[in-house]
């Protein structure tokens, strides 16, 4: 992989991190288990014993309504809780089936870390969500999906499209990269479209209803999702020969089924809690005295330019400024589009037409993403960078494995008379300083002139989700 500058961004997603530190526990997410999309069948159901109740044992943590009873014991094998009874807010409803398992251990003890030591961090993650949850509502609605599974975006990333983990799961759905090129990601030196909330939404709502579809229940897709379609089905199959004299639960008690026959790993146990925990805390988030504040909806106009377009052209002619064009664009890592047949660029809502007309009118200079150069004899990386007044780590980077000298007292040094490409100050400030799942950037085309290859750029209508009904 090619180098890049040194810094980094930090591992780990907000939830893991906290779990970490609150509960010992970490999140995992179906690609940062590595597991593979397609599972085996999952096993038929299998009967299991039911097991003795034990007597619940109560705590209590504070709210906006005061304190809440928290059963801190299951009542038996994949049993929903009977008691106690919770109240909720008139007119407030869950498309998830949540209501029956409230009331569960492991869900109560996220309902209080959620609603008391986490409530500013969940805060900032509901109004960092806000922005998304229209076009999320409305993807998992279309893809015959509850609404509710938004709040797995919550659970994994805090709806941050930079969410990157330890085991390098990437973006708000927390995608590893095989398992998003198998779900119709790019992922490669130039794109990363776990980043992209949109495309990524679509790849998460495909991998859920074939999940859901393979195990017969949204808990237990949510499970593989987290832990691995393999790891779940191997963990129906251990629950059937434990216990093969009564009934395996039907639904999403079979989830509770399997946490409570120790079949699961324990990040695995406790996601779906996570995922019960927030839609319980998120929807009544005021009964919690959680009051985020609301974002605009994303919605943007398009501009399909051609390969190798630096973003700062498209922000000149679009009028938007840098933070603006990286904010619509987080999967775009380079500062510019990829080579190729080009790529349609997102620009603020009600400004694609106008600025389809204005990119034909710029000139070569800001258009141009490279400029040539030169390898001098003896020259070492440091030197040619030095020369240029450009960052070694953005000069490999950009071109990928430059040619050196393989004997002699010149040993490492790189070839003399090799084309070099520099990138524009203008690409730089809009590359992102992300380390890679691409093996670099390819072979490019011969540097021309940026009006020698640019046909006229088109334009889409502005993009806003409709709210969810």
């Amino acid at each position: 992989m090619p180098s890049h500058p040194a810094v980094r961004r930090p591992t780990g997603t907000p939830l893991a991190a906290l779990l970490r530190t609150a509960c010992g526990i970490a999140a995992c997410g179906l690609a940062a288990c590595g597991a593979p999309v397609r599972p085996s069948p999952a096993p038929a159901p299998v009967p299991v014993a039911a097991v003795e109740a034990p007597v619940p044992v109560v705590a209590a943590h504070d709210s906006a309504d005061g304190a809440i009873a928290i059963p801190t014991a299951p009542v038996g094998l994949g049993a929903p809780l009977a008691t106690p009874h919770f109240e909720h807010t008139p007119g407030v409803t869950w498309d998830l089936d949540v209501l029956p398992y409230e009331g569960h251990e492991r869900v109560q003890r996220y309902v209080a870390l959620f609603s008391t030591g986490a409530r500013d961090r969940f805060t900032e993650w509901l109004r960092r969500g806000t922005r998304y949850d229209a076009l999320i509502r409305t993807k998992l609605r279309a893809g015959g999906l509850p609404e509710d599974l938004t709040y797995l975006a919550l659970v994994e990333s805090g709806y941050d499209v930079h969410a990157v983990s330890h085991a390098r799961a990437v973006g708000m759905w927390q995608f590893m990269a095989e398992t998003a090129r198998d779900a119709g990601l790019r992922v490669d030196w130039w794109v990363d479209e776990r980043r992209d909330p949109v495309r990524a939404t679509d790849a998460a709502v495909r991998t859920l209803r074939w999940l859901k579809g393979q195990f017969g229940s949204l808990f237990v897709a949510a499970a593989a999702y987290n832990g691995g379609p393999g790891r779940v089905s191997r963990g129906l199959a251990q629950l059937a020969s434990v216990d093969s004299a009564g009934a395996l639960p039907a639904g999403d008690a079979r989830f509770f089924a399997l946490v409570e026959r120790d079949v699961l790993r324990d990040e695995t146990k406790n996601y779906v809690p996570q995922l019960i925990a927030a839609a319980l805390v998120a929807k009544e988030a005021a009964r919690y005295n959680i009051r985020p504040r609301v974002e605009a909806p994303l919605a943007y106009d398009e501009v399909r330019v051609p390969g190798l377009t630096p973003l700062a052209a498209v922000a000149a002619a679009s009028r938007a400024s840098r933070a603006e064009l990286l904010d619509l664009n987080p999967h775009l890592l380079r500062g510019l589009t990829p080579p190729g047949a080009g790529l349609a660029v997102r620009v603020p809502a009600g400004r694609g037409a106008a600025a389809a007309g204005r990119f034909v009118a710029l000139g070569d200079e800001i258009r141009r993403a490279f400029r040539g150069a030169v390898t001098r004899k003896r020259e070492t990386w440091g030197a040619l960078a030095d020369r240029l007044g450009t960052p070694r780590g953005w000069l490999e980077a950009y071109n990928g494995r430059l040619e050196t000298v393989r004997h002699g007292k010149n040993k490492g040094r790189l070839v003399s008379g090799q084309t070099v490409r520099v990138p524009t100050e203008a690409v730089l400030a809009y590359a992102r300083d992300v380390v890679s799942d691409g093996d670099g950037p390819g072979a490019l085309p011969a540097l021309v002139t940026p009006s020698e290859r640019t046909p006229r750029p088109t334009h889409a209508p502005a993009r806003r989700p409709r709210a969810a009904e």
